[in-house]
């Protein structure tokens, strides 16, 4: 198996080993993404089964507060240590998981968007301004050449997947021309950019060595850019038709394959796990809006089983989370 100092999760700067600041993951925004996605996913359940409606809310809250708490951290983090920014910006793996920031602003804008229409008309415009600004880092540093092949991880999706999600949260923006033409761009933009990164990623795990322990949870980002995919689209064109069903069955596929080889016991956690939130509640949504249109007993029972086992996941994520938090070890 590759040494995980060949393909490390995380930047080559030294933690101390004392509480700091310094130490922060800006992986751990991955946590606002699954917990915005799990409130939306309720949010659908509730007007297509019924579900409590506080439920979804309250979780819509505590994701906002969550985000509210890691962007204070943060932007101190960058204050105070500014070389440690920088390193996880520039490491060819980490500077990905900055994409984790945009796509909660983008999410947060859908769940807060019932409650203040300009605020979540502000966070869309920043989130989709970022969102493409750093589509265009990713993609230019790429281009430059003499990449290291072992560095095509399943994290190279997420700025591509964020580009998705600006089509995805588009829909409490004003019915204009100008918003139908800058969610036709973010489609072209995230689903090429995806796809082509798909296959680079896919290769990569075909013909070299297995990706380190600690990086095994992000094998769940293959998912996204179909179930992503499969919002964005019916986002768009207002329906759903054959061509998204079928990158909503590829996302269920991608799903049954990478599932058995995530959830091992064999996996230690840490904020890597986040990883498994965004790309699961995609699936979610996506399975509950197309049972809703199809109304067949399968899939409804589909959708219902994903979003108990996102919940679930995500309960447990934010339960060992705050342990290591409260005990000093998350910032160690």
């Amino acid at each position: 198996m590759q040494n995980e100092s060949l393909n490390p999760p995380f930047p080559v700067f030294h933690p101390s080993s004392e509480a700091s600041l310094r130490n922060l993951p800006v992986n751990l925004f991955g946590s606002v993404m699954g917990l915005s996605g799990l409130a939306l996913a309720w949010r659908l359940a509730h007007g297509s089964l019924g579900a409590p409606a506080v439920i979804g809310e309250a979780i819509g809250a505590f994701a906002l507060g969550v985000f509210v708490l890691l962007a204070l951290g943060y932007a101190a983090k960058l204050a105070r240590h500014p070389q440690a920014v920088h390193a996880e910006f520039h490491h060819p793996v980490t500077g990905n998981f900055f994409g984790t920031i945009v796509i909660s602003m983008l999410l947060l804008s859908a769940v807060i968007a019932p409650y203040s229409a300009s605020a979540a008309h502000a966070l869309w415009t920043l989130g989709a301004i970022a969102t493409f600004v750093l589509g265009f880092v990713v993609v230019s540093r790429l281009l430059k050449g003499q990449v290291d092949a072992s560095h095509a991880v399943p994290a190279w999706l997420i700025p591509g997947v964020a580009t998705l999600d600006i089509a995805v949260t588009a829909g409490h923006e004003p019915s204009t021309a100008w918003a139908a033409e800058l969610n036709l761009l973010a489609m072209a933009v995230g689903a090429v950019l995806a796809l082509v990164l798909f296959v680079l990623i896919v290769g990569r795990l075909v013909h070299q060595a297995p990706l380190a322990p600690a990086m095994t949870p992000s094998l769940m980002i293959l998912v996204g850019p179909f179930a992503v995919g499969f919002l964005a689209y019916t986002n768009i064109t207002g329906s759903i038709d054959r061509f998204a069903a079928l990158l909503f069955y590829f996302a269920l596929f991608m799903f049954a394959v990478v599932a058995p080889k995530v959830f091992r016991p064999s996996v230690k956690f840490s904020p890597a796990w986040w990883a498994i939130g965004f790309p699961m509640a995609a699936l979610a949504n996506a399975a509950l809006k197309y049972a809703q249109l199809r109304e067949t007993a399968p899939l409804r029972t589909i959708a219902v089983l994903l979003l108990g086992m996102l919940t679930v996941a995500l309960a447990v994520l934010t339960v060992r989370t705050l342990r290591i938090a409260f005990n000093g070890k998350l910032l160690t």
